[in-house]
């Protein structure tokens, strides 16, 4: 599989570059010099990247406007009681503004006990393991201990995550961890101009792909898995693949992938003058 996926995925790699951020959430990221508003801000987004592309920048623009331009120090500075009514009523989708402050809680009490998310994640991180799943576990199950759970006028929870449960999930429930995941790499990886390389606590080579709908489609389309389900599973199954094809940067591809389906170049059944003209079309199975 390595010699046959390799050149096709590098060349989808070099497609599909710092010239196609506009349609990721990730440019929100890089509008901010500061690394400590990066970071947050970063997490946010990530947090965030669900749904329709329009959906999700109107989502963050509304957002970040009212954190300002110091976004790390309005989370330091955060106080439930005074700030919640400053956040937009409805983040995004299903995400209230009550589930938006109880997360900025917890992340203020991380950054306060920790200094940074990365030195939050790093505290219960094993860097022997060869991938993070099992730091991500711990790093959601610490962060999810410090909610402080519904805030006066917060309507009572439903069936959907609220509070920080949503921004953190963990793999011990078996999901995908996909916009954890997302966030992990755009702060270890560098070197493409996209992700930003924040972090050295996390070895690249250690991430796992931020599997969403878009990437294991495609992932079943060229052989990386046969699952049919978007899980942990096949997390595992695709990173494993990944690695095989770089072992120092298995998640590089990700973005690439992504772009397939979220700019619509890679259609939902083969279609005769536009799937000759994909990058993947000779290793494709469908």
């Amino acid at each position: 599989m390595a010699t046959s996926l390799k050149p096709f995925l590098d060349e989808l790699y070099k497609t599909f570059d710092r010239r196609h951020l506009d349609s990721d959430p990730l440019a929100f990221v890089h509008r901010y010099a500061e690394r400590a508003d990066q970071e947050i801000v970063a997490f946010l987004a990530s947090g965030l990247a669900f749904g329709n592309v329009r959906s999700i920048q109107g989502s963050l623009e509304r957002l970040l406007a009212a954190l300002g331009p110091k976004p790390q120090a309005f989370v330091l500075g955060f106080d439930p009681a005074r700030h919640t009514e400053a956040l937009p009523a409805t983040v995004h989708r299903w995400i209230t503004r009550h589930d938006a402050a109880r997360t900025l809680v917890v992340l203020r009490l991380l950054l306060e006990e920790h200094g940074s998310l990365e030195a939050a994640f790093a505290a219960g991180d094993d860097t022997t393991s060869p991938t993070i799943e099992a730091g991500l576990a711990d790093f959601a199950s610490r962060a999810r201990a410090l909610d402080p759970g519904p805030t006066e006028g917060e309507s009572p929870e439903g069936s959907r995550p609220s509070g920080a449960a949503f921004f953190f999930p963990s793999p011990a429930g078996g999901g995908a961890c996909k916009r954890l995941n997302l966030f992990l790499r755009w702060m270890v990886r560098d070197g493409d101009g996209l992700d930003l390389g924040l972090w050295s606590a996390v070895d690249p080579s250690r991430l796992l792909i931020p599997l969403d709908t878009h990437v294991a489609r495609i992932a079943r389309a060229i052989g990386l898995t046969r699952r049919r389900t978007t899980g942990l599973a096949m997390v595992r199954e695709v990173t494993a693949a990944l690695r095989r094809l770089d072992p120092a940067d298995p998640v590089k591809y990700d973005f690439a992938l992504a772009r397939l389906g979220i700019l619509d170049w890679c259609p939902s059944r083969r279609t005769p003058g536009r799937c000759e003209e994909c990058p993947l079309e000779a290793v494709c199975i469908l």
